[in-house]
């Protein structure tokens, strides 16, 4: 690694970190190329409270269909705001 924090060669590396926010909600999710979890707060997704906000949460997966998400995991840790604006951060 040289001063400014950048790493020499070739490194294939399949994941990305994703930031958003939603009034005072912020949420950060990492994903990577591994086994299909999905883990909000780290317990799984089909775990989320409140059923509405938990279809919410489904919602990408549904548009999108599970077969793109078999081979992917996202981990996302919520802060702040209130349930509706953690979930909308998502």
């Amino acid at each position: 690694m040289n001063r400014e924090g950048y790493i020499h060669g070739n490194i294939n590396r399949k994941s990305v970190q994703c930031f958003a926010r939603k009034k005072t909600a912020i949420t950060i999710t990492y994903c990577k190329h591994r086994r299909g979890l999905i883990k909000v707060n780290n317990c799984p997704i089909k775990f989320v409270e409140t059923e509405i906000l938990r279809y919410k949460a489904f919602e990408p997966i549904l548009l999108l269909g599970r077969h793109r998400f078999a081979d992917v995991n996202m981990r996302t840790r919520m802060r702040g705001g209130g349930h509706t604006s953690q979930i909308y951060a998502i």
